[in-house]
C-alpha cells in the first residue's frame, strides 16, 4: 500500500479503519485464529488421544495428551491442583492456579515429565526448554463448575442458561509464548506447518483445555456418584468455551508489532473488499440473513455488567434490527453489498458496522479462508540514514499528519503515562499529574513522539538544510527509533492506530478488544476499561468430531435449546 491517506481500489481508508474505538468494536471472523486453527485441525484430521490420565475424585493430578498431525508429533501436559480460596485470582501478580499446562514439541518421557512437574506449576518463577512450545495457566469459573459438577453427578443436564452467562469452566490468565522463560523462541515455529501462522500454537493450546475440562468434570461427577452420574450432552459440550482474563499487558502489543497490525487489517481489509466486489446470489442473501438472526441472537445472550458495554450492545441489537428490515426491502441484484455496507454506515454505529463485516467475510468462504494464511510477516524496519532530511521530514507531513494534528500542550493530551511494574514487568497505565514514575514511561506515545521528531527535524533543517538523516541522528539520538518506525511505516496503509494513547479520553479496552477478535473472542464482558473477560471457541467441533465431515459454521454461538 502506497498511501494511507488513499487506500487502494475497494479497500476503506485508514483514517476510517485504524480509528481507535472502531478497532475496539471489532468481532470475530473467518480470518480470527481460532477459527484458521480449527480448519486445519479438521481438514488435515490431527490425532488427539489421551495418553495420561491421573487424576483422584476430586479432579486433582496429572492429564497428558498426544497429537499427532501429518507432520509432526506433540503432547500437552495439564497438572491440576487444590486452589486455596484466598489464592484464587485472575490478576498476573498471582503464583497458584487451579491448572497449569504446557504444549511440549515430541515425546515426553519421565525426566522430563519430573522436570515439567517441578516447574510448570510455578509459571514465570519456573524455567523451561525450547522443546515446550507455550506455558500456560487457568482457573475454574467459581459459577458453572460447582453448578455444572452437581448437575451431572445427579444424573441431569446443567441449565444451558448458564453457559449463556458465562460461557466456560475454565478461564485462562495468561497464554504464554515466543521464547518467555526459555520456551520455544517465536523463530522455532516459522518453518513448523502445524503452527506457523501468529498465535496458533497458543489457540491450540487452549483448545486442549477445553476437551481437558470435559473430560476432567465428567470423571469427577462419576467419582461423586458412579451409579447416576451422566456425561454433559453433546450440544452443551460444543456450547462450552474456553474464558480468558486480559488486562493491560495485552495492550501495548498492537503498538510495538506494527507491521503485523498492518498485515492482519489489511488482510481483513482485502478479504472485504473481495466480497464486496461478487455479484449476490438468493442463496448467499439467504446465508446472511441467516447469520444476522445468528448474530442478534448471541450478542442478546451476551452478558456483561459493564455499563458501556451494555449500551453498546443494546444500540447494535437496535441496529442489527433496523439493517437487517432494510435488507429484506431491497433487491438481490448487483451492488447489494456495497448498498448494505454504506447504509451501516449512514445509520449504524461502528459496533454494527463491524459486525457486519465479520458476516460478510462468512459469505464466500473460497475467497476468505485461503487469506487467514496469510497473516504473519517478518518483522523489522531498517533505518535509511542516506535519506535526506527533508525528504523525512515530508514524510511526517504526508502521511502522518493525524499524529502533528494533537495539541500536546493541553494537559488532558499527556493525561496517561505507560509504565512496566517492577512486580511482574507488566505494562501499566499511571497518571502523570498524581501519580510518580513518569520519567520511566513506555514510548507507546507515538503521536507525541512523531510530533517531537518532526519539530526537532525543522529546527535542524534551518541551519543544515541538505543534511541527511545520519547527521541529524548525529546530533538527535533518541530519536532513532522513531524514524526506524516512520520510516518503515509511513507508506503503508494500516500499521498505525490513529489515536493519541497518552489522552485522558483513551479507552485501554479498545487495544484490548481488536487483538482478542483477531484472535477469535467472543462474549467480550470488561470489567473495567483495563481489563476483559472473554470467551474462546465457544461452538466449536469437539476432539472427538476431528476428521468428521465438516462445515466451517460455529461463529456466534447460540445457546443450545430443547432437551439433551
Amino acid at each position: 500500500m502506497s498511501n494511507p491517506a488513499f487506500a487502494p481500489s475497494g479497500l476503506r481508508p485508514a483514517s476510517q479503519v485504524m480509528d481507535l474505538a472502531r478497532l475496539g468494536s471489532h468481532f470475530q471472523s473467518p480470518l480470527s485464529f481460532v477459527r484458521s486453527s480449527m480448519r486445519r485441525m479438521m481438514n488435515q484430521r490431527w490425532q488427539i488421544s489421551r495418553s495420561r490420565f491421573d487424576l483422584d475424585g476430586n479432579g486433582f493430578g496429572t492429564a497428558i495428551y498426544r497429537i499427532d498431525t501429518p507432520n509432526a508429533h506433540y503432547h500437552c501436559v495439564i497438572f491440576s491442583a487444590y486452589l486455596p480460596p484466598e489464592k484464587r485470582s485472575d490478576r498476573v501478580i498471582a503464583d497458584q492456579w487451579d491448572v497449569a499446562f504446557v504444549l511440549v514439541a515430541g515425546d515426553v518421557d519421565e525426566a522430563q515429565l519430573a522436570d515439567l512437574q517441578r516447574n510448570v506449576p510455578l509459571q514465570e518463577a519456573g524455567r523451561f526448554d525450547a522443546r515446550v512450545l507455550v506455558l500456560s495457566r487457568a482457573n475454574r469459573s467459581l459459577r458453572n463448575f460447582d453448578r455444572f459438577l452437581a448437575a451431572l453427578a445427579e444424573g441431569n443436564q446443567p441449565d444451558p442458561r448458564q453457559l449463556a452467562e458465562v460461557g466456560y469452566l475454565y478461564r485462562t490468565t495468561a497464554v504464554y509464548g515466543n521464547g518467555k522463560f526459555g520456551i520455544a523462541d517465536f523463530a522455532c515455529l516459522q518453518g513448523n506447518s502445524d503452527f506457523d501462522q501468529p498465535f496458533s500454537a497458543q489457540m491450540f493450546t487452549v483448545y486442549l483445555l477445553r476437551h481437558f475440562s470435559i473430560e476432567q468434570i465428567e470423571h469427577m461427577a462419576r467419582a461423586l456418584a458412579p451409579q447416576r452420574a451422566v456425561p454433559l450432552a453433546p450440544a452443551l459440550q460444543r456450547y462450552l468455551g474456553v474464558g480468558n482474563a486480559t488486562g493491560l499487558g495485552m495492550a501495548p502489543f498492537l503498538i510495538n508489532h506494527p507491521q503485523l497490525v498492518e498485515r492482519w487489517i489489511a488482510t481483513r481489509e482485502t478479504a472485504l473488499a473481495q466480497v464486496l466486489a461478487q455479484a449476490p446470489t438468493l442463496e448467499r442473501l439467504a446465508r446472511l440473513r441467516s447469520l444476522l438472526s445468528r448474530a442478534h441472537a448471541h450478542l442478546e445472550q451476551t452478558c456483561t455488567e459493564d455499563q458501556r458495554q451494555h449500551d453498546q450492545d443494546q444500540h447494535t441489537l437496535a441496529e442489527l434490527a433496523r439493517l437487517t428490515a432494510w435488507l429484506d426491502s431491497q433487491p438481490c441484484n448487483a451492488g447489494l453489498w456495497q448498498r448494505l455496507q454504506a447504509w451501516s454506515e449512514a445509520h449504524a454505529g461502528v459496533g454494527c458496522q463491524e459486525l457486519l463485516v465479520s458476516l460478510l467475510l462468512e459469505l464466500y468462504p473460497e475467497q476468505v479462508t485461503p487469506l487467514a494464511e496469510q497473516m504473519g510477516v517478518v518483522e523489522g524496519c531498517q533505518l535509511d540514514a542516506q535519506m535526506p532530511l527533508g525528504q523525512l521530514c515530508e514524510l511526517i507531513e504526508q502521511h502522518y499528519a493525524w499524529a502533528l494534528a494533537y495539541d500536546f500542550a493541553e494537559g488532558e493530551a499527556e493525561h496517561f503515562f505507560w509504565y512496566r511494574s517492577a512486580e511482574k514487568e507488566e505494562p501499566r497505565l499511571g497518571m502523570r499529574r498524581t501519580e510518580p514514575g513518569a520519567e520511566k514511561e513506555m514510548q507507546l506515545g507515538i503521536a507525541r513522539n512523531i510530533q517531537r521528531c518532526h519539530s526537532a527535524l525543522i529546527t535542524h533543517l534551518r541551519t543544515q538544510p541538505h543534511a541527511l538523516t545520519a547527521h541529524f541522528l548525529i546530533a538527535q539520538p533518541g530519536f532513532k527509533g522513531t524514524v526506524r518506525r516512520l520510516q518503515g511505516m509511513a507508506r503503508t496503509g494500516y500499521g498505525e492506530i490513529r489515536a493519541n494513547l497518552l489522552a485522558e479520553d483513551m479507552l485501554p479496552i479498545h487495544l484490548l478488544r481488536c487483538k482478542l477478535a483477531f484472535f477469535g473472542a467472543g462474549k467480550f464482558d470488561p470489567k473495567s476499561s483495563r481489563w476483559v473477560r472473554i470467551t474462546l471457541f465457544q461452538g466449536a467441533p469437539l476432539v472427538g468430531e476431528i476428521g468428521l465431515p465438516f462445515d466451517d459454521d460455529w461463529n456466534f454461538a447460540v445457546m443450545p435449546q430443547g432437551g439433551f
